[in-house]
C-alpha cells in the first residue's frame, strides 16, 4: 500500500510539473480563471449596471477613439447600455451553462459507460440503442429543437445542453471499461471476494478519470460557443439579461457606423473559448501516458 501511494504521488508530481511546464496550458488556465472570477464577481467587477438604458447615450465609441469616455471604457449600444458591464455579466451565463452542462453531461455518461461496459448483456444493448438513437439527430438540431418547445428559461437551456450530451461520455467510458474489464487487477478483486460496485468504484473508475477530464474540459469550450450561437438566434436566456451571442445579435445591424457593439462579445467568446482549449490541451499532454511514451 505505501509503495502503491509513493507511486501515486510520483505520478501526480510529473503530471503536475509537465502541466506547469505548458505555456500554452498555463495562459489558457489563466485566461480561464480569469474569466470564471469575473463571472462569480460580476456584480462588483461590473462599473455599471448592465440594464440600465439611457438613449442620450447611445452608440458612444470605445474610450481611445475620438468622443470616447472613460464611464464608458468600451463604449455603449444602440439603447445606451454599458458594454464592458454587459460583457461582465454574460460571462457569468457563459461560465455557468458551460460548467454546469458538461458536469450534467459527464456524470450521465460516465455513469452509464461504466455500467453498460462492466455489467453488458440487456442492460448494454438499451444504452447503446439509446445512444444510437440520440445520435442520428444533429446535436445542435435536437438542442435548438427542444429549447424551442420547452422554454428558454436559464435553468432549462442548462439541462437540455446536459442531457443532451451524454452519449460522447458513455461512448468513451465504455470503450475504456471493456479494455479494463478482463485486466489481472479486475480480475483479482473480484477472486477475492469484492463486490461489483466496489470493483467498479475503486478499481475500474479512477482508470478512466483521464480521458473524461480532458474530455470535459474540452466540451466547455464547445457549449460556451454553442450555448452563444442560441443567444444569437434568440433561444437562450430572455431578455433583459444579457449574453455575448444576444449582444453580438444586437449589435450585427450597427456594425458600419458601431463595430464595438459586435466586436467586443465576439472577441469575449474568442479568448475564452481559446484559453479553455489551451487548458485541455495542456491537460491532455500532461494526464495521457501514451503522449508521453511517443515523447521519450
Amino acid at each position: 500500500m505505501a509503495n502503491k501511494e509513493h507511486t501515486n504521488g510520483l505520478h501526480r508530481s510529473r503530471v503536475l510539473r509537465k502541466l506547469l511546464s505548458h505555456r500554452a496550458a498555463m495562459l489558457g488556465a489563466a485566461i480561464t480563471l480569469a474569466v470564471v472570477m469575473v463571472s462569480v464577481f460580476a456584480s462588483w467587477v461590473a462599473p455599471k449596471d448592465p440594464l440600465e438604458l439611457d438613449p442620450t447615450r447611445r452608440l458612444l465609441p470605445p474610450v481611445w477613439m475620438e468622443k470616447g469616455t472613460w464611464a464608458f471604457p468600451l463604449g455603449t449600444d444602440h439603447v445606451g447600455r454599458d458594454i464592458l458591464s454587459r460583457l461582465v455579466h454574460g460571462s457569468r451565463i457563459s461560465m455557468l451553462v458551460g460548467l454546469s452542462a458538461v458536469t450534467i453531461s459527464a456524470t450521465i455518461g460516465v455513469l452509464l459507460g461504466l455500467v453498460s461496459g462492466f455489467y453488458g448483456g440487456k442492460i448494454e444493448r438499451v444504452i447503446l440503442w439509446l445512444a444510437d438513437v440520440q445520435i442520428a439527430f444533429p446535436f445542435y438540431l435536437l438542442v435548438i429543437s427542444i429549447v424551442a418547445v420547452v422554454g428558454t428559461e436559464f435553468g432549462t437551456i442548462i439541462i437540455v445542453f446536459g442531457v443532451a450530451g451524454w452519449v460522447i461520455y458513455a461512448r468513451l467510458v465504455r470503450g475504456a471499461v471493456l479494455s479494463l474489464r478482463r485486466r489481472e487487477f479486475v480480475e483479482a478483486a473480484e477472486a477475492l471476494g469484492a463486490g461489483s460496485i466496489r470493483i467498479v468504484a475503486r478499481h475500474v473508475l479512477p482508470n478512466v478519470l483521464t480521458p473524461v477530464i480532458i474530455l470535459a474540459t474540452l466540451r466547455v469550450a464547445s457549449v460556451i460557443v454553442w450555448e452563444s450561437g442560441l443567444s444569437f438566434l434568440g433561444l437562450s436566456v430572455a431578455p433583459p439579461t444579457p449574453t455575448w451571442g444576444r449582444m453580438l445579435s444586437d449589435g450585427r445591424a450597427y456594425l458600419a457606423n458601431a463595430w464595438w457593439a459586435s466586436t467586443f462579445p465576439g472577441l469575449a467568446i474568442m479568448v475564452t473559448v481559446l484559453g479553455v482549449n489551451m487548458l485541455g490541451d495542456g491537460l491532455r499532454d500532461a494526464l495521457d501516458p501514451r503522449l508521453e511514451f511517443h515523447e521519450k
